[in-house]
């Protein structure tokens, strides 16, 4: 049932214009209390999409259901029942740390009094208590974030949509941002929706993933579903000697699907990696080739995205003039929705 789903959408579609085609045919569930990944190269739909999921934006033909409601029909309950952090820092920078939550408190229509009390509540579980009556122009830019996730939490939303949240800040800042994210997924049962520019960041912390490429989902499943469609393992084999092919020896193995060679390494793809090395190290011992090195290394989530996408996943990249336009749309939607 839709309903008993954190998040369905059935052939969602934008199309700016009447021409470009944003989006096109997403189809995809978030379960309740997952970490759900969606990525893509820049410019991919990513943010036409959540924008779409958060009622930021109107889809041109499909459905979109957050935590049961259908979000063009019902777009200000929606946003009353999620949480969102945007790209960009949205924390008032001559407010407080306290008086940031107090005042979104307040847009949700929560009384007084029970603002105050969870924005003391939400800043000490972000381990802010110290910098809580700082202006927030002072804090770090982890501080920061931490922030602005507890302004998203302020309303107790069911699902947090996270978009690029931890963008420019170091790996301590994004590290410690996680720890509090997966703490909350813990403790309250909170599905998460996330894009990110860091795969490493969504190898570790996303129950499954939906890839993104020009507006349609070219691939979806567990981070290890997604490594194992490439094929196994690869296993990197270095020779003393550059003139002996070892090709021959090496492709008949057992569980091999292909050899590359250059110069005096090979790179091999198998199913396993642990199985083949043995196998293949006495094969070319055999063959009267001395091995120098062995390296076993399983399919990164950058391979996985080059696979399906044809394009390396590029951190610098920023957004699209489309992307731009998109998140004032949303922020200012958000921002309605609260009043």
């Amino acid at each position: 049932m839709k309903g008993s789903e954190a998040v369905v959408t059935e052939n969602l579609t934008k199309v700016y214009g009447g021409k470009i085609r944003a989006v096109e045919n997403v189809s995809i569930t978030v379960h309740p209390g997952e970490a759900f990944g969606f990525l893509g190269p820049n410019g991919a739909g990513k943010t036409t999409t959540v924008s779409m999921l958060t009622a930021g934006l109107r889809p041109t033909q499909g459905s979109a259901i957050v935590n049961g409601l259908d979000v063009e029909k019902f777009p200000d309950e929606v946003k009353r029942q999620i949480g969102v952090i945007f790209q960009e820092s949205t924390a008032d920078g001559d407010l407080s740390g306290l008086e940031n939550i107090e005042v979104a408190a307040g847009c949700f229509g929560i009384a007084r009094s029970e603002g105050r009390a969870r924005a003391k509540a939400l800043i000490d579980q972000m381990q802010l208590t110290e910098a809580a009556n700082r202006l927030a122009k002072t804090y770090s830019g982890g501080m920061r974030r931490r922030l602005e996730l507890a302004v998203g939490l302020v309303n107790e939303p069911r699902i947090l949509f996270l978009d690029e949240p931890t963008l420019g800040l170091d790996p301590q800042g994004r590290a410690g941002f996680w720890g509090f994210v997966q703490k909350l997924r813990k403790e309250t049962g909170v599905t998460v929706f996330v894009t990110t520019h860091y795969l490493d960041e969504a190898d570790g912390m996303c129950d499954r993933i939906a890839i993104i490429d020009h507006g349609t989902i070219v691939a979806s499943g567990t981070p290890g579903e997604l490594k194992d469609k490439l094929g196994g393992d690869v296993v990197t084999l270095k020779t003393a000697s550059s003139s002996m092919d070892l090709t021959a020896v090496l492709r008949p193995l057992p569980g091999v699907s292909s050899v590359q060679r250059q110069d005096g390494t090979y790179r091999v793809k198998c199913a396993s990696g642990e199985r083949l090395v043995p196998l293949a190290v006495d094969a070319c011992s055999k063959a009267g080739a001395l091995i120098n090195g062995v390296i076993v290394k399983r399919p990164s989530l950058d391979e996985v995205f080059l696979e399906f996408t044809g394009r390396e996943f590029r951190e610098e990249e920023g957004p699209t003039a489309t992307d731009q336009a998109v998140q004032g749309l949303r922020i200012r939607g958000a921002l309605r929705g609260r009043r």
